[in-house]
């Protein structure tokens, strides 16, 4: 049986005021959104600005219409999706894995700390032509190209996260007879759960970074090669539909990661 729980009316009114303010900006934000494509829609038609350059809301729905009329919408949208999220899952995974094994080992993260400060600061791009010569033309490059850049950023979030756990809390395990693993399990993994959720939000535009700069380098499907080609032979209308479309792919990703975040909180409360 559900418990009943009872509220003050301060507390009644309260929650009340939240949940109007909290509508009142999803309604700022549908507004602000709707006033800018109106005003992008007018200006192209009347002329304001070059519509051949910037474009319109109508031309781009027209151009996904004749993607979707002669079948290649889905399969380039299948296959930068697949790819990014394939990125993103393994970057996670190996970065989460990697710096549970820094955090383990202070001689191993005092080695090779430095070396992934370094990684980070290079230029993934600069890597392009040799991930080609090792992976080829297809999907395993831009799906590691993907990894490259989210990894990383994984391994130094995580580590961080690990290394912020209270200190006085570890020595109070300690002081029970904790192993290093009970530690771990018991207390780091768990307090450094808000980094998780920091980290997959952040790895959410490396993904899309990622997949979309291996498509720039070697494609023959997906919305980087739609940009590319677009841009190639000048239909400006298929590149800002194919922008379009990752913004909108790249949006529903990231509001899963800030469902899961609003899930995991409510869980621990």
């Amino acid at each position: 049986m559900k418990k009943e729980m009872n509220y003050s009316p301060q507390h009644l009114a309260y929650l009340q005021g939240v949940k109007k303010k909290t509508a009142w900006v999803n309604a700022a934000r549908f507004a602000i959104l709707l006033l800018l494509l109106t005003l992008w829609e007018l200006s192209a038609r009347f002329e304001w600005i070059n519509p051949f350059i910037t474009s319109s809301p109508s031309r781009m729905l027209a151009c996904i219409g004749d993607l979707y009329k002669n079948g290649t919408l889905f399969y380039h949208v299948g296959t930068t999706l697949w790819e990014t999220l394939a990125g993103f899952f393994l970057a996670v995974g190996l970065g989460y894995g990697i710096a549970l094994l820094l955090w383990w080992s202070e001689t191993f993260r005092r080695i090779s700390e430095p070396y992934f400060v370094v990684l980070n600061a290079l230029p993934k791009i600069a890597l392009g032509p040799l991930i080609i010569i090792w992976f080829g033309t297809g999907s395993k490059a831009i799906v590691f190209m993907t990894i490259l850049i989210g990894l990383i950023v994984a391994i130094l979030n995580m580590l961080g996260g690990f290394m912020e756990t209270d200190e006085n809390k570890i020595l109070l395990l300690k002081s029970m007879g904790a192993s290093k693993l009970q530690i771990l399990t018991k207390l780091v993994i768990p307090s450094s759960l808000p980094n998780f959720i920091s980290m997959l939000k952040i790895n959410v535009g490396m993904a899309w970074i990622g997949s979309i700069m291996g498509e720039y380098i070697v494609s023959k499907a997906g919305i980087g090669y739609l940009i590319v080609y677009g841009g190639q032979v000048f239909k400006l209308d298929l590149v800002m539909s194919a922008v379009f479309i990752l913004c909108i792919l790249a949006a529903v990703m990231y509001a899963a990661v800030a469902l899961l975040e609003r899930l995991v909180i409510k869980n621990r409360k």
